[in-house]
């Protein structure tokens, strides 16, 4: 070992066992990047699957807010208001259950509406010319809205009446038809007649 070490030192040993020593440090240096990158990758897709599930619950659960009232009866008022009015955004749910930016608006209009000491019917006026009666779960019946109270009765009327019409002019055909035979089924019903005698 000596021996090698004096010839190292006479062929310039030192670079030589730098470089040997950089040859196998480079070699673990590449281990340790390659396990430090499978554990990365590891770690990045533990973040997502735990992102998506916290995503997953965020619109699971309706929204809540945390206002304070100063009694009972006004935190029903407001349950009842948001219960009531739709989400301009969702369109098939109420402000109380929407997590969109909109209605999240609108339940701090409520709240700020109630605080004033404004009434049900002043609120939901707000809203509905703000919004249009389509903010409204249940609109009121007036010149604008019969069609959408009295509309799908009057359909379901209509088409009981239709299928009424038709059945009865199918079933008046039939009744002709069944009266009425020609020259042809005429003389082969006699054949078959005949040939039942003999």
């Amino acid at each position: 070992m000596s021996g090698l070490l004096d010839r190292m030192e006479s062929i310039g040993g030192v670079s030589v066992l730098a470089m040997l020593f950089q040859r196998r440090c480079k070699g673990v240096a590449c281990t340790v990047v390659s396990r430090a990158s499978s554990l990365l990758q590891g770690l990045r897709a533990c973040a997502i699957a735990v992102a998506m599930l916290l995503g997953g619950m965020n619109v699971a659960h309706a929204a809540i807010d945390a206002y304070t009232f100063k009694d009972d009866a006004e935190r029903a008022r407001y349950t009842e208001l948001t219960r009531e009015l739709r989400c301009p955004k969702c369109q098939n749910q109420d402000i109380a259950d929407s997590n969109a930016p909109i209605a999240a608006d609108l339940r701090k209009e409520i709240y700020r509406m109630l605080g004033e000491g404004q009434s049900n019917q002043q609120i939901i006026d707000f809203m509905v010319d703000r919004y249009g009666e389509f903010v409204r779960y249940k609109p009121e019946l007036n010149a604008h809205t019969w069609l959408l109270w009295f509309g799908p009765a009057g359909l379901l009327l209509g088409g009981a009446v239709l299928i009424g019409v038709i059945v009865t002019r199918r079933r008046s055909q039939r009744g002709e038809e069944a009266d009425e035979l020609s020259d042809e089924e005429r003389q082969r019903l006699a054949h078959l007649l005949d040939k039942n005698h003999e």
